[in-house]
């Protein structure tokens, strides 16, 4: 019993493809997470961006009437 238990133990050291993807697995997540980070960074800024632009296009006047109706009855 014993014997057979080490015969399985040193089959499954010399075993690497769990490893392999355990080291893919993690590569995966610390990618996801840094994906996150830099998202969630340049978000809060292209906000600030498009809200700055917002307020500044506010008081201009385009010249445009407020008058759409361009159908004519007839």
């Amino acid at each position: 019993m014993v014997i057979m238990l080490l015969r399985t133990l040193r089959r499954l050291s010399k075993n690497r493809s769990g490893a392999t993807a355990i080291e893919y697995g993690l590569i995966a997540a610390l990618i996801g997470v840094a994906i996150i980070g830099g998202a969630t960074a340049l978000g809060g800024a292209l906000n600030t961006m498009f809200e700055d632009v917002g307020s500044t296009l506010e008081g201009v006047d385009t010249g445009s009437s407020t008058d759409t109706d361009t159908t004519t009855t007839g």
